[in-house]
């Protein structure tokens, strides 16, 4: 999951820094603790639309856990609606950051795919509030869910299209791999992450998910940690288990075979149909 530097968002609000007295030095420093007071905001509302949701969520309760006036929440932004949006592209900006930060200078596709990943699950793990706030962007802001993926996907496309020329990966449709890829992302990490409330992506789930990754792109071999077991080990490991499990319902020997109960035969009805059931034409 990697894609180019994420494009910069929209230049944020800042408090007025104009006036006849104002110097450069003062412009910059009030442009600054502008830029704080936003991210304050922005992590207020982030917070506040995780716990509650949008609905329920409220201008006032934001302004309360960002610990500023309800008057200077409308310096920055117009409505709840447009500081939900805000949310959401934020979110997206820096987790494609990561990933890309991560994957940089990754000597393989499949290398890059195992950074990539790895940081997206870092991330999640440290804001789970990225799926809750997809999964309300859906009924609330479908806009932004669509740019949400497509910003995703549009960095991701060009680097498997590479990959292919190379040869690193087997030829296929890259956006059509690109989709199955984040969707293999997305899954796992709202399972063992958010789900089950884990503070990090379990190693040997991870390492499941890299050797799929793998076959999916097409890369021959079956990657493993340093300290942990291979895919192939895992599945005799499972073969095992599915064998004792087999062995322990077997029928003990010393048990007497139940007697079958008689059961009466079903009337079998004819109907309109005939002997075999199907309709007649008429």
């Amino acid at each position: 999951m990697t894609g180019p530097q994420p494009d910069a968002l929209p230049e944020p609000s800042v408090e007025p820094t104009t006036g006849p007295t104002g110097t450069r030095a003062a412009t910059r420093r009030r442009g600054q603790r502008g830029e704080r007071t936003r991210r304050r905001i922005l992590d207020a509302a982030e917070s506040v639309f995780a716990e509650l949701g949008y609905h329920e969520a409220s201008i006032v309760r934001i302004t309360q856990a960002a610990g500023v006036a309800q008057g200077t929440f409308y310096i920055y932004f117009s409505s709840k609606q447009q500081v939900f949006d805000e949310v959401v592209l934020d979110l997206n900006h820096r987790v494609r950051q990561a990933m890309t930060q991560a994957s940089a200078a990754a000597p393989s596709r499949l290398e890059a795919e195992r950074r990539g990943f790895a940081a997206f699950f870092e991330f999640t793990a440290e804001h789970p509030s990225l799926y809750r706030l997809i999964r309300q962007a859906e009924f609330v802001s479908p806009e932004i869910l669509h740019h949400h993926y497509e910003r995703i996907i549009a960095g991701y496309i060009p680097h498997l299209e590479a990959a292919m020329t190379s040869g690193e990966v087997v030829p296929a449709d890259p956006t059509v791999l690109a989709w199955a890829l984040i969707a293999v992302g997305e899954m796992a990490g709202m399972k063992w992450i958010l789900w089950d409330d884990h503070r990090s992506m379990p190693p040997d789930v991870f390492e499941e998910l890299v050797a799929i990754i793998g076959r999916m792109l097409g890369v021959p071999g079956s990657p493993r940690s340093p300290d942990g077991p291979t895919t192939e080990d895992r599945a005799k490991r499972r073969r095992g288990g599915a064998a004792a499990s087999m062995h322990n319902s077997a029928p003990d020997p010393s048990r007497p075979e139940p007697v079958p109960r008689e059961r009466a035969p079903k009337p079998v009805s004819l109907g309109k149909g005939g002997a075999d059931g199907f309709a007649q034409p008429q």
